[in-house]
């Protein structure tokens, strides 16, 4: 499956580290990336500290900053590049539904309605990072950015539910389910080679990788 791939998305909670192993992954196929890029939401830092007033404008400008990193996808691509992403355009209202109260999801449903690409490309291949919320907020913690300080264990575990159900239903592209607890593909070289190898032979549609072998 890997060495078809030609899009290829990484995604998972955050503190999962799917940007960590999307730049590994693209390295070592040197693909292209299109990465989400936080510290320019201008919005961001004040959600954490006043979740409640600033909930929409940063949704709204992570959805406008989606969209148009996937404009640019079709350039990207279009030279036959390979492309690894951090983030998929369908999980931006798992977050809108978590944040918002039900008038403004409703204005933002309305939003991501009309401003999303009538034709989106479809990922050839999508890798989701488990992990518990334990471990989210450690590795949140370790990273140390200022934006996240106010992180919460408590949002995470409500983050890392959302993303278990939507990708408990996803069926738009090939799935390949990472226990992000066992494996550190991102920090230990055996891990992820074992990764690799596993993408490389992967045949079903949907796949778990949860044990080294």
């Amino acid at each position: 499956m890997l060495d078809k791939a030609q899009y290829i998305v990484v995604e998972g909670p955050i503190g999962a580290g799917k940007t960590s192993l999307a730049r590994r992954i693209a390295a070592r196929l040197d693909a292209g990336t299109i990465f989400e890029a936080p510290e320019r939401n201008p919005f961001l830092g004040r959600f954490y500290q006043h979740p409640d007033r600033w909930a929409l404008a940063t949704q709204l400008s992570f959805l406008f900053q989606r969209v148009d990193q996937l404009g640019a996808l079709g350039e990207e691509s279009g030279g036959g590049r390979r492309i690894v992403s951090d983030f998929l355009l369908e999980k931006d209202p798992l977050f809108a539904a978590l944040n918002l109260p039900e008038d403004e999801l409703a204005l933002y449903q309305r939003m991501f309605d009309a401003i999303r690409p009538e034709q989106i490309a479809r990922p050839d291949l999508v890798i989701y990072l488990q992990a518990k919320p334990e471990t989210l907020i450690g590795r949140v913690r370790q990273r140390g950015l200022d934006v996240e300080r106010r992180i919460t264990e408590q949002y995470l575990e409500r983050v890392a539910e959302r993303y278990a159900r939507f990708f408990y239903g996803y069926d738009a592209a090939p799935l390949f389910i990472v226990d992000a607890e066992v494996l550190n593909p991102i920090a230990e070289e055996d891990d992820f080679e074992l990764l690799l190898d596993r993408l490389r032979n992967m045949r079903s549609y949907r796949e778990f990788f949860g044990y080294a072998m």
